[in-house]
């Protein structure tokens, strides 16, 4: 019951803030998804969604043929639209969905009807031994299960055969389950099948389905790394008159680091240059051949890889080890994580050094070999709803709330779109399934869109002309969240410094209608604090002492906190009255302050809300503002003396109705005779002087 109340107090919010994130009448249910998304574990938690038949049929056809599309582009040469992480993901989604419902019948998406045929317009191959692929391990947990039962927690497919099923999918005998373990590197390239007849390079074969691939002979004689001969006597290796080796075509890096560098594209590079009709000798060089299979070789493994070395194929002896713990495990797939290697590498290998003889293979994960991938450079997440936040400057940052998901122990609620060109570069909306990037990033980053909502929800988009450095000093409507963002400022380490005082606060004492301008919390008592909902005595206490104690702080700290242009090395000998009667070349030879920040300055200093918490300070005998209002040269607004203050926002956004506050000595100011007259929309006249910030915006 506590948890629905929790999701009821979350939904009334949420419903609160979808003035500028969402079109009305589609706010509602994004804002129930939102909430509902935080109350329900994610996929990765192994949830099953309350959805119905229907809804849980569509999506599950949705998956089905995004991962279909993928998966026969990774077939046809070695390249795919999306990254492995996002792949991976995306079909872990959709076998969790089949779990949830098993009463739906499901297509599985490398169904090989819909395989490329052989025919002579594309040279397709079938391979003399099947490419297997490997089983993907989903943690360390999974790993030492592997290495102690010799059985993966992921199911196999079903056996297409009893000699597959006895060959593939059989179970380790336990005298062999913690021994002859090996670990290798898993080269991210293109899978190849080589073929030799009598000693001679027969066929280069990609990948494929598995079981048929390209043909890409034609190219191996520009590639130096692919032996034309075998070397040493192959006679007395050789099944017959053939051989037949499976191994990778890398692009070559130099001191290439995965976890600095990631993928660096380099599996698509390669590709790229094999899908070309002719390929030519300078990128022929550039590729790399890593041979980590010989089907039909001896038996035990530390024989294939001396007869690889005799063969001139031993590359892979260098980066085969052997392991007996998952710790072991751990150690290499680090150390190869973060250590220069001569190619791009997604993950580790363990195999079993013995195996069933490559006849017996077909074209799907055995038992005797696991992958274990390196923590994913991008997650694949469901935006839930897209808001508009509106910092202390008028900035507006698109933010994508998504519908959480773990990944790689990390939970992914929300990320930055950076600003609204990016979004609209983007078109993200409610329903889009997100790629985010998350390697070497402490903060998550949108890299893509995997794929979009049928349905595209109209967005209500706040107007970058609306907001500025200027606008919203008071909390009127839609100017609440560059309010609570200039008081969050004003109590930072860089403006005032106020221990233990965030946006948390700030927003208590706004919706408890104590703090309706920018400095009204200076006269709040303990007492007065006290009687705000969630701050109890003691905090009230404490927030009194800490706001006593800005009266001690600087000028230029107080400057900063009413939100000053950061450049122009203002000092303790700087006073309100000096900077008020500087002129555009006096700040121009500031440090740090050009054309443009000279603008800012005087607008700022001009500006009528800025001038009212300038006297307010002085009144208050603020070092730097003390006397800088004793006369009327200085004075830049005022109202009449027997006026209200001055709550409502001048400049505020169009879509803004006023809000005019009770009265208040603090907002006070006399009348300046030398001032052009505004009406205010309450009827008061405030008067002020002819400025800068009038004539042209400097933002």
């Amino acid at each position: 019951m506590a948890g629905r109340l929790v999701s009821c107090q979350s939904f009334v919010s949420c419903q609160k803030s979808t003035t500028l994130s969402s079109h009305r009448s589609s706010a509602s249910w994004r804002c129930l998804l939102f909430v509902v998304s935080l109350v329900l574990p994610s996929w990765a938690n192994a949830s099953c969604p309350d959805w119905t038949a229907s809804t849980a049929s569509s999506r599950i056809t949705e998956l089905t043929s995004h991962l279909r599309q993928w998966e026969l582009a990774y077939r046809k040469d070695g390249s795919s639209p999306v990254s492995d992480d996002v792949f991976d993901q995306t079909e872990r989604r959709w076998r969790e969905l089949q779990r949830c419902f098993p009463e739906l019948e499901v297509a599985d998406f490398k169904d090989r009807s819909s395989a490329p045929t052989v025919d002579s317009a594309t040279p397709w191959q079938r391979h003399p031994v099947a490419h297997t692929g490997l089983r993907k391990a989903q943690g360390a947990a999974e790993v030492k299960r592997w290495l102690s039962t010799g059985v993966p927690d992921s199911p196999a497919p079903q056996a297409s055969s009893p000699q597959r099923q006895e060959s593939q999918s059989a179970t380790i005998a336990p005298a062999d389950r913690a021994t002859d373990i090996w670990i290798q590197p898993k080269v991210d390239g293109v899978a190849v099948s080589l073929v030799y007849h009598g000693g001679r390079l027969a066929g280069v074969y990609s990948r494929g389905d598995g079981r048929t691939g390209q043909d890409w002979t034609r190219h191996a004689a520009v590639i130096p790394s692919i032996p034309q001969r075998l070397a040493g006597d192959w006679q007395s290796l050789a099944d017959g008159d053939g051989l037949v080796f499976q191994g990778e075509l890398y692009e070559r890096l130099e001191d290439h680091v995965q976890q600095r560098d990631g993928g660096a594209g380099a599996r698509s590079h390669v590709a790229g240059w094999l899908a070309r009709d002719e390929l030519s000798p300078a990128l022929g060089q550039r590729i790399g051949l890593f041979v980590w299979s010989w089907p039909m070789g001896p038996r035990a493994l530390e024989e294939r890889l001396s007869g690889l070395e005799r063969l001139g194929l031993g590359q892979i002896s260098r980066y085969t080890h052997p392991v007996e713990s998952q710790e072991d495990a751990a150690a290499w797939r680090e150390r190869w994580y973060r250590s220069p290697l001569p190619f791009a590498t997604d993950g580790v290998v363990l195999r079993r050094g013995r195996r069933p003889d490559g006849v017996t293979w077909q074209a799907e994960p055995p038992h005797w070999a696991l992958a274990w991938k390196y923590p994913p450079r991008e997650a694949l997440a469901e935006v839930a709803d897209i808001a508009f936040r509106i910092g202390r400057s008028g900035r507006i940052t698109p933010v994508a709330r998504l519908v959480p998901v773990e990944v790689d122990g990390r939970r992914l609620s929300q990320v930055s779109l950076g600003s609204l060109s990016r979004w609209r570069e983007w078109d993200l909306r409610p329903g889009d399934q997100a790629i985010i990037e998350l390697a070497g990033l402490i903060i998550p980053q949108l890299k893509g869109v995997a794929w979009r909502a049928a349905e595209r929800l109209d967005l209500e988009v706040p107007a970058e002309s609306d907001f500025h450095l200027l606008s919203c000093w008071h909390p009127t409507p839609g100017c609440r969240q560059q309010f609570l963002a200039r008081l969050a400022w004003l109590s930072d380490s860089s403006a005032l410094d106020l221990d233990g005082v965030g946006e948390g606060t700030w927003k208590v004492l706004v919706d408890a209608g104590l703090v309706a301008g920018l400095l009204d919390w200076r006269e709040l008592s303990p007492e007065r604090l006290a009687q705000a909902s969630g701050i109890g005595k003691v905090t009230a206490e404490r927030l009194g002492v800490a706001f006593s104690e800005t009266s001690h702080r600087g000028f230029p700290q107080w400057l900063s906190a009413l939100g000053a242009p950061s450049a122009g090395g203002i000092s303790e000998h700087d006073s309100w009255r000096t900077l008020a009667t500087l002129d555009a070349a006096d700040w121009r030879r500031r440090p740090g302050v050009g054309v443009v920040g000279a603008r800012r300055w005087r607008a700022f200093l001009s500006h009528p809300e800025v001038v009212v918490l300038a006297r307010q300070l002085a009144d208050a005998g603020i070092a730097g503002f003390v006397g800088a209002f004793d006369d009327d040269a200085t004075r830049s607004i005022a109202t009449p003396g027997s006026a209200g203050p001055l709550h409502r926002p001048l400049n505020r956004p169009s879509h803004s109705p006023s809000n005019r506050s009770p009265a208040s000595p603090l907002h006070r100011a006399p009348a300046s005779p030398s001032a052009t007259r505004l009406k205010s929309d309450a009827g008061a006249r405030l008067e002020i002087d002819a400025a800068p910030w009038l004539a042209s915006p400097p933002w």
